[in-house]
């Protein structure tokens, strides 16, 4: 039997999406949980907390391939020390990122407040790069299913406060998932091409799709920030418009997702 597979972020967007699939692919899966869960369907679920370290190391133990995608808007480096410190006998650790983790600078508090994500991937990024074992990152535009969660939350507002001149090219979760699978499956490789959706939408064009789709009006309000991560998301840092090869657009998601007038 295959040495499983230690997949940290099992239990969320992504890692939901690619449980089914490492399975399809013949992989056992160990699912790293900060909760405890009953194994089921092939997987093993074993309870550890990237936060603190508690229990990684023995949730690493006998795992030759690490899939780290557990991920939040602060931490992620010191999730990422705490994973490598216990992964001595790995030999392939695979990272999600973020498309953008080095190009948008994060220096002030306004910066951080904002847009601290991508300076908690790339302080990640570099854990791993650095970590003396064998190494894959795969760089992602912003999930179909994140940017629906942002629409919803905006949508309740009866005027939504949008970011002006900003661009998202989301991807769909599926398709990020797929590819991961193929890297794990594969040698290390490194840093490789970033995966990015099929088209470029501004924020306003995003969140007046996803009105639509409801069947709601709202006024948008254009709203200019400070800071120099806000200008280089302005200038397109966090876009990989080369490597738009995403195929599912977000109208489709939405169509696919989203109630029509509920």
């Amino acid at each position: 039997m295959r040495s499983s597979i230690l997949l940290t972020g099992g239990t969320g967007t992504l890692g939901r999406l690619l449980i089914p699939r490492l399975r399809a692919a013949g992989l056992p899966v160990r699912v790293l949980s900060r909760t405890s869960r009953p194994d089921s369907d092939g997987v093993e679920y074993v309870t550890a907390d990237l936060a603190t370290g508690a229990g990684v190391a023995e949730a690493v133990a006998g795992a030759r391939t690490i899939l780290h995608v557990a991920g939040s808007t602060k931490g992620d480096e010191s999730k990422a020390r705490h994973l490598v410190r216990a992964a001595a006998g790995a030999t392939h650790l695979i990272y999600i990122s973020v498309v953008g983790a080095d190009r948008v600078p994060v220096v002030s508090g306004i910066d951080r407040a904002m847009f601290g994500y991508y300076a908690e991937k790339r302080g990640a990024e570099i854990v791993v790069s650095e970590s003396g074992l064998p190494w894959t990152t795969l760089r992602a535009t912003q999930f179909h299913e994140l940017t629906l969660t942002v629409a919803q939350q905006m949508a309740k507002l009866p005027v939504i406060p949008v970011p002006a001149g900003v661009r998202f090219q989301p991807v769909d979760g599926a398709e990020v998932a797929d590819r991961l699978v193929e890297l794990a499956l594969g040698a290390p490789a490194g840093l490789v091409p970033d995966i990015a959706g099929p088209r470029v939408y501004g924020m306003d064009e995003l969140v007046r799709g996803y009105l639509r789709a409801r069947g709601k009006r709202r006024l948008l309000v254009p709203v200019r920030f400070s800071g120099g991560a806000y200008r280089a998301i302005r200038a397109g840092a966090h876009l990989a418009p080369d490597r738009a090869v995403g195929r599912r657009t977000w109208e489709e998601f939405l169509a696919a997702k989203v109630p029509a007038h509920a």
